[in-house]
């Protein structure tokens, strides 16, 4: 393949830190390097703006990449991809079409930065720390922040107890919270192992005080927090979530939060980027961040670092970390 490749697309660097992640320089020497840093209007716009690149370097699941756009960017030879599968990824179509994909493997040392954030979300919403800033930064002081409240002697509920709601879990305990958790397959062994007592759906979403969400989504899972447990949820609860936005239906949640019976604090939406026109924006009793979860220092310098190597690797025609072997050698 050396040679034939000369236009790369660097995607969905949202955030501008590409660029001082890596070093670009081997890459820059051999192509033509582009940083996409504003997300595409839809699919159109995404095959206008990348059908004269070879490879395209993405991020997480920002942008789409679903068959339809795969099979119209007719020069596409090499997609590369963060973490070890997106979701949003037809594979199959890149297969058919002779597209090499490439992913990044291992873990960086920040693996815990989700739950870091569902926890700091939480003290957040709690303590009205964006209301306090912003109200302080217009020239007031105490005036319109309203009174927090305290976590210890309270109710955690963690939906999902894999790695990051086990750590949530343990923030939990550190605060002085009592825990419960549940998934589809925790068992109770697996939950007391991690310090946490082992309830139904309906019993969590009906004791905690607050609520955290660490589940991976998949068609199971989709829409698993929906008005029946929002319904269930304590008056003054407070719903976090740093996984996935599909996770919870949206529609009964911003009812909820306009209706002002529960609180939350989110990372991820249904829709990413968040519409400007979102009904989410303008409610008081919410916290809102533009899914920063994993994206700390570490994690970005881990995945494009990779994401630079895979590039290399590939214009070398000896492609690396490839999650389709059957097309190597197209």
């Amino acid at each position: 393949m050396e040679g034939k490749v000369s236009k790369v697309a660097v995607l969905d660097d949202w955030q501008n830190i590409a660029r001082r992640s890596a070093d670009w320089s081997g890459l820059s020497a051999r192509a033509e390097v582009t940083f996409f840093t504003e997300a595409f209007a839809d699919e159109d716009d995404a095959v206008a703006k990348l059908r004269d690149f070879d490879i395209v370097l993405s991020m997480r699941e920002r942008t789409p990449l679903p068959g339809s756009l795969i099979s119209r960017l007719d020069r596409l030879k090499m997609l590369g991809i963060t973490g070890a599968k997106n979701a949003s990824l037809d594979s199959g179509a890149c297969t058919a079409r002779g597209v090499v994909v490439c992913n990044t493997s291992g873990y960086p040392d920040s693996l815990s930065a989700p739950a870091e954030l569902a926890l700091g979300l939480l003290l957040a919403v709690v303590r009205a720390i964006p209301a306090a800033d912003a109200g302080i930064r217009a020239g007031r002081f105490q005036e319109g922040t309203p009174a927090g409240i305290t976590l210890a002697g309270k109710t955690l509920g963690v939906v999902g107890l894999g790695r990051l709601g086990a750590l949530m879990a343990r923030y939990g305990h550190a605060l002085g919270m009592k825990v419960l958790a549940w998934s589809q397959n925790l068992t109770a062994e697996t939950a007391a192992a991690a310090g946490a007592e082992f309830v139904t759906k309906e019993e969590l979403f009906a004791r905690s005080d607050a609520i955290s969400v660490h589940l991976v989504l998949s068609p199971r899972s989709r829409h698993v927090i929906g008005t029946p447990e929002i319904a269930r949820m304590k008056p003054g609860a407070v719903l976090i979530n740093t996984s996935r936005g599909p996770l919870i239906d949206e529609d009964a949640l911003a009812l909820a939060l306009e209706q002002r019976r529960i609180f939350a604090g989110l990372d991820v939406f249904d829709r990413e980027p968040l519409p400007a026109n979102d009904r989410l924006r303008s409610l008081p009793n919410t916290v809102l961040t533009p899914h920063l979860g994993y994206t700390v220092v570490e994690t970005m310098r881990h995945f494009y670092a990779q994401s630079v190597e895979n590039a290399v690797a590939f214009l070398d025609g000896r492609p690396i970390r490839v999650t389709n072997p059957e097309v190597r050698g197209s």
